[in-house]
């Protein structure tokens, strides 16, 4: 049921920012849906989700009335501070926000049009589990307003579905593809490697099926061991191996090869588009520090420099709402320090990279020995900027360590 939430000073009942926070109408400003409900748990999962009998009374078929009472509650808070900033970037994510009928979403979105206003132009993407795709669904989510979808294929190798816990049958990936196609919406696909059991093979059938469907766009993520999950118990109990880091660089390396033939670039470690026009752009806005709120249990928010992040569970996320006050559980403000260390940590992820001249002591001496061993692009930083070659994106954190001592 996710990970633990953060400690963090109180956050007041009526969800009011500081008096001194300032809100600066040029920084863009996107919103994150969160949707907490599947039908199944995976078990390598450690998300903010449940399944219908962990949810302790708390109804999917009133979630989107509550949603839109957290959004008017955010518009109070933000309209006392002056002009509203119409949202970049609009992202369901989850859980299953498919599970969800597509007329729940639809008055979801239409509450943060009718709130903030979308920008022209502004990226509204959907996360879905093949399963819950259909051509009616995404009929209706493009009618809308949504122009984006996710499609969490994983791998396209039953028996790691299996490992996974995934409950879609390869063939249904295709089916989701073909009908957001049909609908006119950007497609995304997400794949997973290193799951126990996976052969480099397989994973090079998953790549290649991936690509088969002519996606937008591809994330493809390392599979890590989350504390508390199913996964992890199995591990430590040796039923299954722990994924092996040599073969997970491998599988890194073989996707990186075959999506820059197939025409997609990299733009930031796990995440690969056909143009510019079609990366994420409410990502890049997370990697870039601009300022969102997240609705939702659990959701995280950022605006000028605070954080905060809601109650968990969606029956006492309801309860909040019910009693007209915030669902956030807590909140703090990072000092410069922080902040320019987080700034290095998620700037050198992305393809554009960090300037030189934010590093600081011995972090900006680093850049040298970085170049030499192969971590970081000579000639990018000939022009002032940390990119990561690579192999450096395979040491990312290594990478961060060194540019932040």
């Amino acid at each position: 049921m996710g990970s633990a939430l953060p400690l963090g000073d109180p956050a007041p009942a009526d969800g009011a920012l500081p008096g001194d926070i300032v809100l600066e109408g040029t920084v863009d400003f996107g919103v994150y849906l969160h949707v907490p409900f599947c039908r199944v748990r995976c078990g390598y999962c450690d998300f903010n989700t449940y399944t219908a009998s962990e949810l302790r009374g708390a109804r999917q078929d009133a979630y989107a009335d509550e949603v839109l009472r957290e959004i008017d509650l955010s518009l109070a808070v933000l309209e006392s501070r002056g002009p509203l900033r119409p949202a970049q970037t609009v992202f369901f994510g989850g859980g299953t926000p498919t599970l969800l009928p597509a007329g729940d979403l639809a008055r979801m979105l239409a509450g943060v049009r009718d709130g903030f206003g979308l920008a022209p132009g502004a990226e509204v993407t959907v996360e879905a589990n093949p399963d819950t795709v259909t051509a009616s669904v995404v009929d209706e989510l493009a009618r809308a307003g949504v122009t984006r979808m996710s499609i969490g294929m994983q791998s396209t190798v039953p028996h790691v579905l299996r490992t996974l816990d995934r409950t879609h049958e390869p063939a249904a990936v295709a089916r989701a593809v073909e009908a957001a196609r049909a609908a006119g919406l950007d497609v995304s696909v997400d794949l997973i490697y290193g799951t126990p059991g996976e052969s480099l093979a397989d994973w090079e059938a998953s790549v290649r099926a991936a690509l088969e469907l002519r996606p937008d766009h591809v994330s493809a993520y390392a599979l890590i061991v989350e504390e508390g999950t199913k996964l992890e118990r199995e591990i430590r109990r040796g039923v299954v191996a722990a994924p092996d880091d040599d073969l997970q660089a491998d599988m890194y390396e073989l996707a990186d090869e075959a999506f820059g033939a197939a025409g997609f670039a990299w733009y930031e470690v796990s995440n690969w588009a056909t143009a510019p026009e079609h990366r994420s752009r409410h990502n890049l806005a997370y990697w870039r520090g601009t300022d969102w709120w997240g609705y939702g249990p659990g959701a995280h928010s950022h605006v000028a420099g605070l954080r905060w992040w809601n109650v968990k569970h969606p029956a006492a996320y309801a309860q909040r709402l019910a009693a007209g006050e915030s669902p956030a559980a807590a909140r703090e403000r990072p000092d410069a320090a922080a902040r320019r260390l987080e700034s290095v940590l998620l700037r050198s992820r992305i393809a554009g990279g960090i300037a030189v001249g934010e590093l600081v002591g011995e972090g900006r001496h680093a850049v040298a020995s970085l170049i030499a061993d192969g971590l970081i692009d000579g000639s990018a930083a000939v022009r002032g900027r940390v990119v990561l070659t690579r192999r450096g994106r395979l040491l990312a954190d290594a990478v961060v360590r060194a540019l932040t001592a």
